[in-house]
């Protein structure tokens, strides 16, 4: 930004001394290098002309504070038991997070603020307001994972292969499956991993770690997912990796009439769904450490009942729905509006009327501030685990 701001100060020099059609010219030229419309070239062109100095010189002026302290305050907490997600999520479900929160009584810590002006000072935010304030309270550095996934040349002239670029799912009950490896910084010796199921159409994902990749434990996996999956599974799509990849595998989905297919090897924006859970799912929430035991196993597996919960329940996500140009000829993905999965779901139609009147009541009973307190337990044992391996001892029972 700061290098086309100069070169717009270099512009602004000779637009000034220039005729109309020069003008016209430099307008054009500065266009054609900064990929703007010629609308914010111009104004761009006054702001450098009235500008003393060069542009990293430039002082913005703080921008006032359109909301009260106490405000910031209960957005802060209701961030916090919410799950932390971005601004652009948590506008959209603000209003039935806090009457959740209110219902349950769970503003306990900023109760006496949360006055009816302040929760409708907190409902009229932006999903840009929500992100200004909570800047300062949020870290997003986290170090790169190893990669565990080992490209099996089995099969695979015989799996067909589904790209980025093919026609998009539009049937619900479709699945993109991985596995996280939960290795720490190495890959020697035996380690849990998660295997991880999402639904692109509607956004619903399920979560089940398991002992290795052994067929016995993806077997295990598989069966668990698609006993515990709203819908009918109607296909999968895996990566290249080995533990997908295999006569045990394939073969068990012929058994379940459930149609394969594989993306290219080394291109996860083929997969780009589940590799977004991967993330935003499991990395997030169980964190980079090494996993190995029986009771690590079993934690997880809770983990993920409360992160499914959260996550399928609560939290909006979007999808993305095309292409689109900009003014200055660039293709620009474009996505629909944020839903949670849940929604999603229900508005597919697929479910049959047990299915839908559980999901129901599961949804109406969910304590956003209860499933984050229990999330949180559940990590700080998990953290005690990985310290305790570290130091080579075991933690008190």
């Amino acid at each position: 930004m700061t290098a086309r701001r100069e070169i717009t100060k270099k512009y602004a020099r000779q637009y000034a001394k220039a005729g109309k059609a020069d003008k016209g010219a430099l307008l054009d030229a500065l266009v054609a290098t900064t990929g703007w419309t010629r609308d914010h070239a111009r104004r761009a062109i006054r702001v450098a002309s009235a500008r003393h100095g060069p542009a990293a010189a430039v002082v913005r002026k703080p921008r006032p504070r359109k909301y009260s302290y106490d405000a910031l305050v209960v957005l802060q907490e209701v961030w916090r038991l919410a799950g932390q997600p971005s601004g652009k999520y948590l506008a959209v479900v603000m209003d039935d997070t806090l009457e959740r929160l209110v219902r349950f009584r769970e503003l306990g810590k900023v109760a006496d603020r949360a006055t009816p002006q302040v929760l409708d000072e907190v409902r009229a935010m932006s999903a840009a307001t929500i992100d200004r304030y909570l800047k300062p309270h949020k870290d997003s550095a986290y170090p790169n994972a190893l990669s565990a996934t080992t490209p099996s040349h089995i099969l695979r002239s015989s799996v067909p292969v589904r790209t980025s670029m093919d026609d998009p799912i539009t049937t619900a009950g479709f699945l993109e499956l991985d596995t996280v490896a939960h290795c720490g910084h190495t890959l020697k010796g035996e380690f849990l991993r998660t295997l991880t199921g999402t639904d692109p159409v509607t956004g619903w994902t399920m979560l089940r770690t398991i002992g290795n990749n052994a067929f016995i434990h993806i077997h295990g996996g598989l069966e668990w997912i698609t006993k515990h999956a709203p819908i009918p599974v109607t296909g999968v799509d895996f990566d290249n990796g080995s533990e997908f990849m295999n006569w045990a595998v394939i073969t068990w989905c012929d058994k379940q009439a459930i149609p394969v297919t594989r993306s290219r090897p080394y291109k996860h924006n083929d997969n780009a769904h589940v590799e977004q859970r991967n993330g935003d799912w499991v990395r997030r929430h169980a964190f980079r450490y090494r996993y190995e035991t029986d009771a690590e196993l079993a934690l997880l597996n809770e983990l993920w009942d409360l992160v499914m919960a959260r996550k399928n329940h609560l939290l909006p996500c979007v999808k993305a729905t095309g292409w689109d140009t900009t003014p200055a000829g660039r293709k620009k993905r474009t996505y629909d509006k944020p839903r949670t999965p849940y929604q999603r779901l229900i508005d597919t139609g697929t479910l049959d009327e047990q299915t839908h009147t559980r999901l129901q009541a599961e949804h109406a009973a969910l304590n956003p501030a209860k499933l984050t307190r229990a999330i949180t337990h559940i990590q700080t044992q998990l953290i005690d685990l990985a310290a305790a391996r570290t130091r080579g001892t075991r933690p008190a029972a």
